[in-house]
């Protein structure tokens, strides 16, 4: 096998444009199949497949799942430019010449692909495969793959229009009620591309007795199917919190952001892999579940470039807000409060923070503070002028 292998010096798929990464559908895939020869070689065909399939498999205790759909297949014989061949269709190949065939078909329309895809227990491949005939020789196969990349517009009516919703929790202890925590949250569109910002309104009450905290993050769910059953992952990808809600307060989220990852776009038309998104926005309960909102995303190709322009210009608003509230004149600043000599010690500690929101030794029940008065600044000075003298005027 070694000596036949020795027979040809270089057999390998070759792409017109290398530097492109991915192909849309109806675009041309083209390219050449380069063979080099290290002796005579009599070669009876060189066919090529182009196949592009979705597979899945994974265990389901002693039962193996399989399923596969397939997307793409394109066969045809290559032939050389200008060399000879015999009856049956076979050329001689000699040593010191390069042999290039020649390829190139077309992908069918936008809509019946699917983008490439690799997860746990599925992948979705696009790949061309030579194959050179010999006589009384084994075939010789190579195969080289590409990128699909299915476009998903988010400028679609639909996309864009707002999404929200709310949640409430009854909380109890020892089966005795505790109160409830409630949680009311809207984004004003669904489809995002990677890299855009996510502006979240939300509001957040708690009537119960322990400390809870806000969150949100972004969830991908790869749902795989199988023999007529459904495995699903999910990932949690980026995530944001917020403040502490003591019992008895409310907090509320006025364009909060949470942005989106470098991700592949949403896969909604495979009917054995699906990977879609959404926006997970709940409180966290030490000693209970939390409370979920969950808002379906859809992350496409197509970006929406109106929207940078307005959040650059509402931030260059704030910052010449900014700029000027700066240049107003400010009275003096007041005396240190080292001059005060009074004993300000506490009695005993403040409430403790949470330092690991989801952790399990987070304190359940709040304890209230206890009372405590900063004392008020000693009195400083303003100076005022009146007819060009300067008098000075106590401020208390």
């Amino acid at each position: 096998m070694v000596a036949m292998a020795k027979r040809v010096k270089t057999f390998h798929i070759q792409f017109t444009d290398p530097s492109k990464t991915f192909y849309c559908g109806g675009e041309k895939v083209s390219g050449r199949v380069s063979v080099e020869v290290n002796e005579v070689t009599r070669v009876s065909a060189v066919k090529l497949l182009a196949l592009g399939s979705a597979k899945v498999e994974y265990a389901k205790g002693k039962q193996r799942c399989r399923q596969a759909a397939e997307y793409l297949r394109h066969e045809e014989v290559l032939l050389l430019d200008e060399q000879p061949s015999d009856s049956d269709g076979s050329v001689v190949l000699r040593p010191g010449n390069k042999y290039e065939y020649m390829f190139g078909f077309e992908l069918p329309q936008q809509g019946q692909l699917v983008s490439s895809y690799k997860g746990k227990f599925g992948y979705v491949q696009y790949y061309v495969k030579a194959m050179m005939e010999r006589s009384q020789q084994p075939t010789m196969e190579c195969k080289k793959a590409f990128e699909v990349e299915e476009p998903l517009d988010v400028n679609t009516p639909d996309l864009l229009s707002p999404t929200g919703g709310s949640k409430e929790k009854k909380v109890t202890c020892m089966f005795i009620p505790d109160g409830q925590v409630s949680l009311n949250a809207k984004i004003d569109r669904r489809g995002f591309c990677e890299g855009e910002d996510i502006c979240i309104n939300a509001k957040f009450e708690n009537t119960c007795s322990r400390i809870v905290v806000p969150k949100a993050a972004i969830i991908a769910k790869h749902t795989y199917q199988a023999n007529g059953r459904t495995k699903v992952c999910r990932q949690k990808l980026s995530a944001v919190r917020g403040n502490h809600i003591i019992s008895g307060m409310c907090d509320a989220w006025q364009g909060k952001t949470i942005r989106v990852p470098k991700i592949k776009p949403s896969i909604l038309g495979c009917n054995i892999i699906r990977v879609e998104y959404a926006l997970t926005i709940y409180i966290h309960i030490p000693g209970s579940e939390k409370l979920i909102l969950e808002l379906p995303l859809v992350i496409g190709t197509a970006g929406l470039g109106s929207r940078s322009n307005s959040v650059s210009s509402q931030e260059g608003s704030v910052s010449s807000a900014s700029q000027s509230w700066v240049s107003l004149r400010m009275p003096s600043s007041p005396p240190s409060y080292c001059d005060i000599s009074r004993d300000c010690r506490l009695d005993q500690p403040l409430t403790p923070l949470l330092d690991d929101f989801d952790g399990d030794d987070s304190p359940i029940f709040m304890n209230p503070p206890p009372t405590f008065q900063f004392p008020s600044p000693p009195a400083y000075t303003e100076a005022e002028e009146v007819n060009g003298n300067a008098r000075m005027l106590p401020v208390c």
